[in-house]
């Protein structure tokens, strides 16, 4: 597997596929994608997986951690968050957080993310907002 940087663009499918799929594609297409960093994980060439990650200040947000359902359970997506954690170590961030469905939060729980106990809904889904301090 190999970690690279990609363009806003390449997740919007996998982005779709994965985690919105009853909603319109363009649901998946955030305004500020241009201002965000976006890795992919490939596997033979082929992308399996991406995040977004967003700095402000002294913080970064990570968005729309996915991986292609074939590829899930291969642990490809504790390598992008690890790859993501040490991006913000290098640019020496305070903090990095993110809004996780609520039953996927055991999954951020083993990388010592903590749950804030902030929660809400969006499109039927439940998040809670999970972060983790350097």
């Amino acid at each position: 597997m190999e970690i690279k940087k990609i363009n806003a663009s390449d997740t919007w499918q996998i982005r779709h596929e994965v985690m919105w799929p009853d909603q319109p594609f363009e649901f998946v297409q955030l305004e500020e994608d241009n201002l965000g960093l976006h890795f992919g994980a490939f596997e033979n060439d082929k992308l399996v997986a991406i995040v977004s990650c967003f700095v402000s200040d002294d913080e970064m947000q990570f968005r729309k951690l996915a991986t292609l359902n074939s590829y899930q359970g291969n642990g490809i997506a504790s390598q992008l968050l690890k790859h993501i954690f040490e991006s913000a170590r290098e640019k020496k961030l305070k903090k990095v957080w993110c809004n996780a469905r609520t039953e996927k939060k055991q999954f951020y729980e083993k990388f010592g993310m903590v749950d804030t106990g902030e929660t809400f809904s969006k499109a039927g889904q439940e998040f809670t907002i999970m972060e983790i301090i350097f």
